[in-house]
This record gives C-alpha cells, structure tokens and sequence, in this order.
C-alpha cells in the first residue's frame, strides 16, 4: 500500500471530516505505532502481518491528515527498545521498512503534488546500511518540499535522544566550544534560556520553521 493513498473520501469519512473541520484544527499530530501484536495475537494471524496491517492503517490515517489540512505529523515507527525482540520479529519489521521507504521512493509525484517532506529521525546507524541509505534517499529526494511534513521516528526513543544531546553539550563545555551555563550563584534565566536553546540544537528533533517542536518527554 502507498504511503500516501489517492482518491476520495468516502461519505462517512467525508461527513467526519466536515465536522472536525469546524472546530479548531492543530498544525502537528503524532501517532505512536502500538498494538500490531496484540492486534496479531487477537486475530490469529503471523506478527508479521499484523505489523503490515498497522502500516496500511497508518497510509489511511496519513490522508485524513492531508485532508484536514494537517501540516505535519509524527509517526513513532520503531523504537531502539524494538531491537530487545526476537531476531525473528526484528528481521521481519527491517523487511517491512525496506518494502516501505523503497515504496516511499516510487512515490515522488504523489509526494511532490502533495509536497510532503519526509524527515527520519533516530540513530540511523543502528540500522542495516541498505536501509539507512533507502533513508537517505527519501530525505534528499523531498527536502526541498514544504507544503505538509511527515517525521518518521525510526530507531528512536526520546530518553536516547536527550541523553545523547546533554553528552554532546558536556564535549562541547570540555573542547571550550561552550561555554559552562552555571558558575556558582551566577545562575540566571538568561543563563537558562541559553542552555535550552544549545539543548535544542542538538536533539534530532528539531521543529519545522512553521510548527512547534516535537515533545520529547
């Protein structure tokens, strides 16, 4: 299934739509990809094909977000934890992201029409080296869109991000890039809003230039 599915509402989804539509609209939603399991397990069928089946759901969800006018949307895909599964599990998900961002790949005049960037966010090099490169390749072909934005968060968890961004501060004080935000009682709330803004530049999550950023705690 595309990414992205063309094609009309139906009257019921049309119908739901007009309503939302009607209150106040947010500018970015975030979805967390949870339950295929369970989803497998209830419906007697292989892990596998529960993952598959929560990716069509996610493709369907994308175009009502496209269709409310979402500009841009976050989807929680694989969390670094998901590598603690079983080899069976994590080789078959892999499979499932090859199939997808080559799929994403095949995409581009949809993704153009509708101009979606894709932004990939997580520790890319967890990953096997095809994939990061499937990556790479959606990234630059669609960095220059910005009409809507999907972020996927690929080999991500939020406790991995921060930690990784508050390391990178602590080289930065010893290599004399930065300089110490607190020296004894001189601590202010200029001070502190220095610190957040050097935190924010180095967590992968930055925001878009046109929505907030992304809540990572």
């Amino acid at each position: 299934m595309s990414w992205i599915r063309e094609g009309e509402l139906t009257i019921i989804e049309r119908f739901c739509a007009n309503i939302i539509k009607a209150g106040p609209m947010p500018k970015h939603v975030a979805f967390i990809m949870d339950g295929n399991r369970r989803y497998a397990q209830k419906c007697h069928v292989e892990r596998q094909q529960g993952h598959s089946q929560g990716f069509d759901k996610l493709a369907q969800t994308l175009r009502w977000c496209l269709n409310l006018g979402i500009r841009e949307v976050t989807v929680y895909a694989f969390s670094i934890e998901n590598f603690k599964r079983s080899k069976e599990e994590v080789d078959g998900l892999m499979d499932l992201a090859r199939q997808k961002f080559s799929r994403l790949l095949e995409e581009q005049e949809s993704l153009k029409k509708h101009g979606v960037c894709i932004r990939v966010l997580g520790d890319l090099p967890l990953l096997p080296l095809d994939i990061q490169e499937l990556i790479a390749q959606a990234v630059l072909a669609t960095r220059n869109y910005n009409k809507c934005f999907l972020n996927v968060c690929f080999a991500y968890t939020s406790r991995h991000e921060i930690s990784n961004a508050v390391r990178e501060m602590a080289w930065g004080v010893e290599q004399g890039l930065l300089e110490p935000s607190y020296h004894g009682d001189r601590y202010t709330s200029k001070t502190e809003e220095k610190l957040v803004m050097c935190l924010n530049r180095c967590l992968i999550s930055v925001c878009t230039p046109t929505t907030p950023p992304i809540q990572t705690f």
